[in-house]
């Protein structure tokens, strides 16, 4: 993996992810943000971050898409 793919799952999935949480957790519940929130959220971030940015974000997937699928954008 390259050091640019590294940060791009780093910052847009995980970061993006955890911030993009607690603003649904304080829009949607009176619950306090606390470590241990943050803690929750990061666990639910990284596997949707992985998954996102790692596995769909690969070439070998949109190769993949296209062959099973026909064209795709």
């Amino acid at each position: 993996m390259s050091v640019s793919r590294f940060l791009e799952f780093l910052i847009v999935g995980v970061v993006f992810g955890v911030i993009e949480d607690i603003i649904a957790i304080t829009l949607a519940t009176n619950q306090k943000i606390d470590l241990q929130v943050i803690m929750v959220t990061l666990v639910a971030a990284v596997p949707f971050a992985i998954l996102s940015e790692i596995v769909v974000d690969h070439e070998k997937f949109r190769s993949f898409l296209k062959s099973k699928f026909g064209k795709t954008h």
